[in-house]
């Protein structure tokens, strides 16, 4: 059954709120995607604070329009989906990478766009949300970092047992 104007007008409002609080989206292709699927995915965003939605092209366009993001999601292909989040682009990336791992034939990111900076392609927000944890990347460049220091030590207690 078709929406009225009011329940179209109420849809604009509410995902302009979502937006207005949001630092990052991901939208998505759900083409195929069973309802559980779907509610597997809503569930497990909205544990860590994010929320997907299905909003019309249209009215998504005007919403992105009144909110000042630069992207035309008319030009997307697919059942498009968004993902509003308030993380950064990495940790939205991530946990919307985690599932289209388990679901790759029905689930693809399109685009991803920081609120007030930056769109990006599909796959470039595939490519971020490939990249391990914050901590983990710090942990390899503290590692990279201490690598050199402890060989010259050991090289230098070698050195210095022989000496001796």
């Amino acid at each position: 059954m078709p929406k009225t104007k009011t329940q179209k007008a109420e849809i604009v409002n509410k995902s302009k709120e979502a937006l207005e609080k949001s630092n990052t989206l991901v939208l998505a292709d759900f083409t195929g995607l069973s309802v559980n699927s779907m509610n597997t995915l809503r569930k497990s965003l909205k544990e860590i604070g994010m929320r997907f939605e299905v909003i019309k092209k249209r009215l998504l366009k005007r919403v992105f329009e009144e909110g000042g993001v630069a992207l035309n999601p008319k030009e997307l292909h697919g059942q498009t989906g968004v993902v509003f989040s308030s993380k950064d682009i990495v940790e939205t990336a991530q946990a919307v990478y985690k599932f289209q791992k388990t679901n790759k034939d029905h689930f693809k990111m399109l685009a991803g766009v920081e609120v007030r900076g930056k769109t990006y392609l599909g796959n470039e927000v595939e490519q971020i949300g490939k990249l391990p944890p914050r901590e983990i990347l710090l942990g390899q460049l503290v590692g990279m970092i201490a690598y050199p220091l402890k060989s010259l030590m050991f090289v230098l207690n070698e050195k210095s047992k022989k000496g001796a």
